[in-house]
């Protein structure tokens, strides 16, 4: 049985944030934006002939704010009746809001400054967390979930957070933000664990999307962006396009040894420059001290 499947979109900050409905027998929406963006949601679904108590899955990419943020509001919304989906190894950031803070200061703390973006946090969180509960089930890669007779299948594709999963049905794949081409509006593309990241993008670039559809408009490496549903031709540009900006930024942390200076990219300043990157690490949310993290934890002879 074949689905539809229909982009909604809501601004936040510099972005827009991404759901998208799969009209299934038993409708699903993947991913909720923030509190304010999941405000608007049952009207574009009225919109498309559709009522938020009709929805019975609610399937999570993986648990940053911008993606489970209108979670809770949403669920009500439905009467509590949807099902609740996200990988287990992300769980966390939906029963508890400290949980995304203590992300924050884990990768970021050391750089950006500790006090100041536990401020900062603590007030997103406060005002894009709609609220803290149990989800109704956790998903492992190989899992298959069932919407009225339209099987999902859940693929592990952890990098961007230890979580993060893409749901595929019918050609149509859902990667979260497992799939950053040159980043987003940051200019840079963000994930805890590159060699978590790259495998990733090498299992979803064998599944052959008909469809892709990404978390943002990620962009090319000139710099515009991708459309966030892609056919089979751009979900192959842009899957290629991530794993070569994921082999250029490892070639770069290779080629240059960390060292500390007075640049706001220190000690990752030779890479930022070798890769003209230009952006403002310190902007949230911005990925480049969690990426070069990732590669320092990972591989820290290359960083020595």
């Amino acid at each position: 049985m074949s689905v539809a499947v229909h982009p909604i979109a809501a601004p936040w900050r510099r972005f827009h944030l991404y759901s998208f409905l799969i009209d299934a027998p038993e409708l699903a929406l993947v991913d909720t934006g923030v509190t304010a963006s999941a405000a608007g949601v049952p009207a574009e679904l009225e919109r498309l002939g559709r009522r938020i108590e009709d929805i019975r899955w609610i399937l999570l990419t993986h648990g940053h704010i911008d993606h489970v943020g209108g979670a809770y509001a949403l669920w009500e919304a439905t009467g509590r009746r949807a099902e609740v989906v996200i990988g287990a190894d992300d769980a966390a950031f939906v029963r508890s809001r400290q949980a995304h803070v203590d992300e924050a200061l884990a990768l970021r703390g050391d750089r950006v400054g500790r006090e100041r973006l536990e401020q900062e946090k603590t007030a997103e969180v406060a005002a894009a967390v709609s609220g803290e509960f149990e989800p109704t089930r956790l998903v492992h890669g190989g899992d298959r979930i069932d919407l009225g007779g339209v099987g999902v299948d859940v693929h592990a594709v952890p990098g961007h957070t230890p979580g993060a999963v893409a749901y595929a049905v019918d050609g149509h794949v859902f990667a979260g933000d497992a799939v950053q081409a040159y980043g987003a509006a940051s200019g840079f593309p963000g994930y805890e664990d590159p060699d978590a990241y790259r495998a990733s993008l090498e299992r979803l670039r064998a599944l052959r999307p008909a469809r892709l559809y990404l978390g943002h408009p990620y962009r090319r490496a000139d710099g515009t962006p991708y459309p966030v549903a892609l056919d089979a031709a751009g979900a192959d540009a842009a899957l290629s396009a991530s794993l070569a900006a994921e082999a250029a930024i490892r070639a770069a942390v290779q080629a240059h040894r960390a060292d500390e200076s007075d640049s706001v990219y220190s000690p990752y300043a030779a890479v930022a420059a070798s890769l003209d990157y230009t952006g403002d690490p310190t902007l949230e949310p911005s990925p480049f001290f969690t990426t070069m993290r990732g590669y320092a934890v990972r591989h820290p002879q290359e960083q020595s």
